[in-house]
C-alpha cells in the first residue's frame, strides 16, 4: 500500500526548555504496527490528552508523541477481514494516544480489536462530541442504575460540573429525570449549569466548607465525581444510606482523605470507573445506549477546533479554564 503524508500534533521533550507541541508533517510509514489504518475525521480533547501533550510521564512514557485518546473516521486499509475499506469506526481507550500515536493525527494505525463500528444512531461528529468523556459519564450512570439508584431515590451530586465528563453526566441525568446538585468553582457558570439541567448549583468553597468532618448529613443518593481528592471525600461523606459514589478523575488530587465511617455506618458504595480497558461487550452496550435511548444533542456544550488551533485549547484545559467538550476537526490541519 502506498504511504500517505499527513499532519499531526506532536509533543516533544525540549529538555530545559520544557515540553512543546506543534503541528508537523508525518508519513503513515511512521505509524506503529496494527491491522487497520484509519483516516481520522474527528477527535476530541480530554484531560488525559492535555496531560500527555504537556509531558506527563504517568500518561505517556516516550516522546516525541501524538496524543489523542479518541478517534472517529473510516478504514483505509485492513488486514483483518472484520474491517473493510470505508467502514466508519470509532477508536477510544486502550493505548491510543497514550503510548500509541493517537487521534491528534490525521491517520492512525491500530489493532483491529480496538475498534467499534460506528452506531447507526450517531454520526462521526456526534460520536466525538461524546468521546471518552461522554463514554465515561455514561459508565457512571450505568453503575448508578445497576445499584438501584433511580430518580426516585434522591438527588445526584456531580462534581467538576463544567468539565467534559461533568456536563455530559449532568445532561444524561436530566434526560432521565434525576434531580442534580452540580458543583463548580466557576461562579460565572452557575446559570449555564441550571440551563442544561442542574436543579441546584453549589459553589466549590461552599461544598468543601465542612470537609474536615468525618461524616456529613445525608444529602444525595449518589454522586458522579470527576475530581478525586477532597471533593470525592465530601461526596462520600454526604451520601445517603446505601448511596453509590462513582469516581473517574483526579484533577483535584489523587489522594483520598477518608475514614471508614461512611462505609460501615451508611453502607456507601465507592465505585471506580475506567474507560481505557473497558471490556468490549460493555463498551458496545454503552455506545448503543448513547446512540439510542441516552442520545443527547451535545452541540450547545461543544466547541470545534482545527488541529492547528488545538494548542490553545490544551493550555486552557490545563489552566482549569476549559468548559464543556472540545471536538477536533482533522479535515484541515490549519
Amino acid at each position: 500500500m502506498k504511504e500517505r503524508e499527513f499532519y499531526a500534533l506532536v509533543a516533544t521533550d525540549g529538555g530545559n526548555q520544557g515540553f512543546r507541541h506543534e503541528i508537523v508533517r508525518k508519513s503513515t510509514a511512521e505509524l506503529p504496527p496494527g491491522e487497520v489504518l484509519i483516516q481520522v475525521r474527528y477527535s476530541s480533547l480530554n484531560y488525559k490528552d492535555a496531560l500527555s501533550a504537556s509531558g506527563n510521564r504517568g500518561v505517556t512514557k516516550h516522546y516525541p508523541h501524538t496524543p489523542g485518546i479518541d478517534a472517529a473516521g473510516h478504514v483505509v486499509h485492513s488486514t483483518d477481514p472484520a474491517w473493510q475499506a470505508n467502514d466508519e469506526v470509532l477508536c477510544s481507550g486502550y493505548d491510543l494516544g497514550m503510548n500509541t500515536a493517537g487521534g491528534f493525527g490525521q491517520y492512525i494505525r491500530v489493532p483491529a480489536s480496538w475498534l467499534v463500528r460506528k452506531p447507526r444512531g450517531l454520526s462521526l461528529l456526534e460520536s466525538m462530541r461524546f468521546g471518552t468523556a461522554g463514554f465515561t459519564a455514561a459508565q457512571c450512570l450505568l453503575h448508578l442504575e445497576q445499584h438501584g439508584i433511580g430518580p426516585d431515590k434522591g438527588p445526584i451530586l456531580v462534581t467538576g460540573a463544567t468539565g467534559g465528563v461533568g456536563t455530559v453526566a449532568l445532561m444524561l441525568l436530566h434526560k432521565l429525570g434525576y434531580q442534580i446538585i452540580a458543583v463548580t468553582g466557576k461562579q460565572a457558570e452557575h446559570a449555564a449549569l441550571l440551563a442544561i439541567g442542574a436543579t441546584k448549583v453549589l459553589d466549590r468553597q461552599e461544598f468543601l466548607a465542612e470537609s474536615e468532618k468525618q461524616l456529613l448529613p445525608a444529602r444525595w443518593a449518589g454522586a458522579i465525581d470527576t475530581l478525586g481528592g477532597m471533593p470525592l471525600s465530601v461526596a462520600v461523606k454526604g451520601a445517603a444510606f446505601d448511596g453509590v459514589v462513582t469516581c473517574c478523575g483526579n484533577a483535584a488530587s489523587g489522594d483520598l482523605p477518608l475514614t471508614v465511617y461512611p462505609f460501615i455506618l451508611r453502607g456507601i458504595h465507592l465505585i471506580g470507573v475506567y474507560s481505557a480497558n473497558c471490556p468490549m461487550a460493555k463498551r458496545l452496550h454503552i455506545w448503543d445506549k448513547l446512540a439510542d435511548e441516552w442520545k443527547l444533542d451535545l452541540a450547545p456544550i461543544c466547541r470545534t477546533v482545527r488541529l492547528g488551533d488545538l494548542g490553545a485549547a490544551i493550555d486552557a484545559m490545563l489552566a482549569g479554564q476549559s468548559k464543556g467538550r472540545w471536538v477536533v476537526d482533522l479535515e484541515e490541519a490549519v
